[in-house]
């Protein structure tokens, strides 16, 4: 298992932009899909993006496609979420999750790992 702490976070103008990193600890990092999810205060925790092992597969929640990048680099043990032309929805803690060994991550329900979270707030 996994151990995840989140990191860049803060507060930002809608229209700006925000990188969070992900440090993984722990045993064979490459062999999990990587995700984040983020919840906003009343709301569900929801899968904002993934990434495969290799890191050659991405998938993204609708909201967030052609404005969010996730990426992942095993030699580092880190993921990292670059978010651009943020909005006020976007505002949100995030949260870095890992998956089982070897299997998909896509919803809550399938996360092994949690980080910390880490609070995203994006002002009008």
């Amino acid at each position: 298992q996994v151990q995840l702490v989140e990191s860049g976070g803060g507060l930002v103008q809608a229209g700006g932009s925000l990188r969070l990193s992900c440090a993984a600890s722990g045993r064979s990092f490459s062999f999990y899909e990587m995700a984040w999810f983020r919840q906003a205060p009343g709301k569900e925790r929801e899968f904002v993006a993934g990434i495969g092992r290799s890191g050659t597969s991405t998938r993204y929640t609708d909201s967030v496609k052609d404005r969010f990048t996730i990426s992942r680099d095993n030699a580092k043990n880190t993921v990292s979420l670059q978010m651009n032309s943020l909005k006020p929805e976007d505002t949100a803690l995030y949260y870095c999750a890992a998956g089982q060994p070897f299997r998909a991550v896509r919803a809550s329900t399938e996360v092994q790992s949690w980080g910390q979270g880490t609070q995203v707030t994006v002002s009008s």
